[in-house]
């Protein structure tokens, strides 16, 4: 982390050499893959940082300054608030922008484009699905009524240009009115009711070309109203049979639906893993996702910026933690693009120095690429 800017220019030119350039895994455009139309050009250690962070921006207006990050290869993604809209109209042309300048990157993948598109009272875009997750799982059909959700979502944010959503939340949650409740997130108490709303869920919407993301794995739903991420540190100290056979069941349905992102939690487990945030956990995302739930795709933090994890280093140094550990995409929810910068630059230096192992950077890459290119 303390590699010099002099380092970085120096090395960052030949990191292909490497393996992390290379054109036909991380659709680049490198002299090996002359048949693109852009220029050959490899990428640098804030090249290849960027294409694992996920920006956000204030207000309606795209700054110019995120447009040219884009350009110049140094985003991943960007990610929409409500404040970001003010109308279909509006988001779809601002979604436009940020394709077109997609085009000048040196990678050759859509941007990624996301919202939390959740239903009720957590929509950022006006529309569907109109009906909340619990209202969902409590009616006569929850796996038809979740699926309807999730087609209409889908639809919606695909006419808007955005391809990835953070949805559904397979949350159980346990007592009227926590965390999950209070703002009827979860689909249901029970975790087969939610197993089924998510598996149906996932299915439509990413038959109609939209990402869909579970979240918060191993699970929030244990946590109450006063236990929310977002705002500081919290430890859940719930039985490991209740989290294997509770919160985590969900996501077996949803892996075998295909569901292409797992957003995992800024929680403590103390059962899993004591005194670690889950997305700082290598026993959690490694032995708990990938390999008890066979999980394959891309792994996304929620909010690098949370006060669940402030006290454990800065937004920079969270996300080296985070991708340490195994997560893919960092999330920075700031609203400000240099916050967003500051974040790359962090990981870019974790990369040079050695800090951040090659080849796992490597792997990351290649599924948040295999990702893009199977959207629009």
């Amino acid at each position: 982390m303390d590699c010099s800017r002099t380092q970085l220019s120096r090395r960052g030119t030949l990191l292909a050499g490497a393996g992390l350039a290379a054109a036909a895994g991380l659709g680049l455009t490198t002299p090996a893959s002359a048949a693109t139309a852009r220029p050959a050009r490899y990428l640098t250690p804030r090249q290849l940082a960027g294409q694992r962070v996920i920006f956000s921006y204030p207000g309606p207006t795209v700054p110019q300054s995120l447009l040219d990050a884009i350009a110049a290869g140094e985003c991943g993604g960007v990610i929409l608030f409500g404040e970001n809209v003010t109308g279909l109209p509006q988001i779809t042309a601002a979604v436009q922008q940020l394709h077109d300048a997609n085009r000048s990157s040196p990678v050759d993948a859509p941007l990624l484009v996301m919202t939390d598109q959740e239903g009720g009272l957590v929509r950022r875009l006006p529309g569907a699905p109109v009906l909340s997750a619990k209202q969902i799982g409590a009616s006569a059909d929850p796996a038809a009524t979740a699926a309807s959700a999730g087609h209409d979502a889908g639809l919606l944010l695909r006419g808007a240009g955005v391809n990835l959503n953070l949805a559904p939340v397979l949350d159980v949650f346990r007592t009227p009115g926590d965390f999950d409740d209070q703002f009827q997130r979860s689909f249901s108490s029970d975790p087969e009711v939610v197993a089924t709303c998510g598996r149906s869920f996932i299915g439509a919407q990413q038959a109609v070309g939209v990402a869909a993301t579970a979240k918060h794995f191993p699970g929030l739903g244990p946590a109450t109203a006063q236990q929310n991420t977002d705002l500081g540190p919290v430890t859940l100290t719930t039985p490991l049979a209740d989290l294997r056979s509770i919160d985590e069941h969900p996501y077996t349905s949803a892996i075998a639906a295909g569901v292409k992102l797992v957003m995992v939690s800024w929680a403590i487990y103390t059962n899993l893993d004591p005194g670690v945030p889950a997305a700082f956990s290598p026993r959690i995302i490694h032995r708990e996702l990938r390999r008890r739930h066979r999980f394959e795709g891309v792994t996304v933090t929620d909010a690098i910026n949370a006060g669940a994890i402030s006290a454990f280093g800065t937004p920079a140094q969270n996300a080296v933690t985070a991708a340490r550990a195994g997560m893919d995409l960092i999330l920075e929810a700031t609203r400000d693009v240099s916050h967003g910068q500051a974040v790359v630059e962090g990981l870019a230096s974790a990369l040079d120095c050695g800090d951040l192992a090659r080849r796992e950077f490597e792997q990351a890459l290649h599924r948040i690429v295999d990702l893009r290119n199977t959207l629009r």
